[in-house]
Formats: C-alpha cells, sequence, structure tokens
C-alpha cells in the first residue's frame, strides 16, 4: 500500500488540543469541579430556601409596584449629594494617584525604595473595600459625606494608581532618552517626555473611575457615609418596597446617564 493509498484509505482526525493539552484541560476542570464543591460543603447554605424563592420574589415584585414617585423629591438631594461624593472623590483621587504612579513605575522611580512604597500603597487601596473604607472614615470624621468622599478616593487610588504605573512603563523610551540627551532635569523629562504619552490613558482612567463611584457611592450611606445609601436602608428597613423601587429606578437613571458620559469621552479621548 502506497502512502497515499494509505492516507486515503486511515485519513488523520484534526483535534484543536493535543492529547497532553486535553489531559490538562480535564484535570483544571475537574479541579475546579473539586474546589467548588469544597467551598458549597463548608458554606452550610440552606437549599431549602430556594424551594419558595421564587415565591418570593414575585412578592416582592408586587411590592415594589407601582413605585411611589411621590417621594423622588424627598430623595433628590440625597441622589444629588451621591453624585458629588463621587465626583469630588474621583477628583482627590486624581491628585493623589498621579504621584503615586510615577514612583509605582519602574522606569520613573527614584530608588527601589520608592518603588516599593507605590506599589504597596497600590495593593493596600485595592484589597479593602469601598464600604470598610467608608467605616474607617466615618470614625475619623463623623457620619456625613466628608467620609464618603475619602471612602471613594482612597479606594480608586489602586486602581487609577496601577492603570497609570503601567502606562508609563510602556511609554516610548526612544522620546525620553533624546530628551534625556539634551540635558534636561528628571522633571523636565518627566514633564515633556513622560506625561505626555499618557494623558489618555490619565484622563479615560479617570473618567471611568469616576462612573464606577457613581454606582459604588450609593451604598456608603448603609454606613453613614452619606448619599442616597442612608435614604435606602431606611426604607427596607421599614418595609417600604414601593419607596425602594422608586430609588433603585432613580440610581439606574444615574449610572444610565454616568455611563454614556463615560463612554461618549473616552471615545473622544482615544
Amino acid at each position: 500500500m502506497t502512502p497515499a493509498d494509505h492516507a486515503a484509505r486511515y485519513p488523520e482526525v484534526w483535534r484543536k488540543f493535543s492529547p497532553r493539552q486535553t489531559v490538562v484541560r480535564y484535570i483544571w476542570f475537574a479541579g475546579i469541579v473539586f474546589v467548588a464543591a469544597w467551598s458549597l460543603r463548608h458554606l452550610e447554605i440552606p437549599w431549602e430556601y430556594f424551594l419558595d424563592a421564587h415565591e418570593q420574589v414575585a412578592d416582592l415584585v408586587v411590592r415594589m409596584y407601582p413605585p411611589a414617585w411621590d417621594h423622588f423629591g424627598q430623595i433628590l438631594d440625597p441622589l444629588l449629594e451621591t453624585i458629588h461624593i463621587a465626583t469630588l472623590g474621583t477628583i482627590v483621587t486624581f491628585g493623589i494617584s498621579l504621584p503615586i504612579a510615577i514612583i509605582s513605575a519602574r522606569n520613573t522611580t527614584p530608588n527601589v525604595v520608592t518603588w516599593f512604597i507605590g506599589r504597596f500603597i497600590l495593593v493596600a487601596s485595592r484589597s479593602i473595600n469601598t464600604v470598610v473604607w467608608a467605616l474607617i472614615f466615618v470614625a475619623i470624621f463623623g457620619p456625613g459625606p466628608m467620609a464618603g468622599i475619602w471612602a471613594v478616593a482612597f479606594r480608586s487610588i489602586g486602581f487609577m494608581g496601577k492603570l497609570i504605573a503601567e502606562a508609563i512603563e510602556e511609554v516610548d523610551a526612544g522620546a525620553v532618552e533624546a530628551i534625556e540627551a539634551t540635558g534636561a532635569s528628571r522633571l523636565q523629562v518627566l514633564m515633556i517626555g513622560v506625561l505626555p504619552q499618557v494623558l489618555p490613558v490619565i484622563y479615560g482612567t479617570t473618567v471611568y473611575r469616576w462612573d464606577i463611584n457613581i454606582r459604588e457611592s450609593t451604598v456608603l450611606g448603609f454606613v453613614g457615609a452619606g448619599g442616597i445609601g442612608i435614604q435606602l436602608y431606611s426604607s427596607i428597613n421599614q418595609f417600604q418596597w414601593d419607596e425602594v423601587s422608586v430609588m433603585l429606578l432613580s440610581v439606574f437613571g444615574v449610572v444610565v446617564v454616568s455611563e454614556w458620559i463615560s463612554a461618549t469621552v473616552r471615545e473622544k479621548i482615544t
């Protein structure tokens, strides 16, 4: 039998993955299933509550409809306060995260110590949830929007600083070296050679983070950090579900508008 006859009689079957890759994929899949099963086993979830979950959802929807639109006048100021908290918190984040990003980037940090400090701040900021930051600043400043502003800012520093630092590390080294060859100082190299290259990333990240902060600010009132969250928490505790639906719809509207603004600005920048 010639090779051509053999190929015609026993055609090779195309496979996307090699046998070794297939085995590795199955091992990963089995590992994920094992971890999920292990986690569920230790959570002690009361599965019997799921039997009438659909009935509870239907009852909640009935209680929330129709929305109590006459309550909107009472939540307008807290809703605006939520937007102000997110906006001011983002502005504070911009002022703090930029220098931290500079010392966190390997090509602009003065030394290893400053790089470690910058990276530590970025990791610490991201590792703590906004609500936890809010609890900390409520203990410092007392209840009110000031605690919310700083909670939003401290949570956002890690996000913005990390993205800006990564953008700084990816700048065109040739342009920086050309400016250094002219005898420019470190500050001049930073202002002329580095920052202009990352300005689109800085602006885009700031707007995107503002959009995220709008959403996160809606729950800060749960812990006394200002905004509409305190009104929402109060209505939920009093089972005023028609008022809750008004607040949820209002927050949804604000988030949609902020998402549109964020997408429009980032499109113009890029």
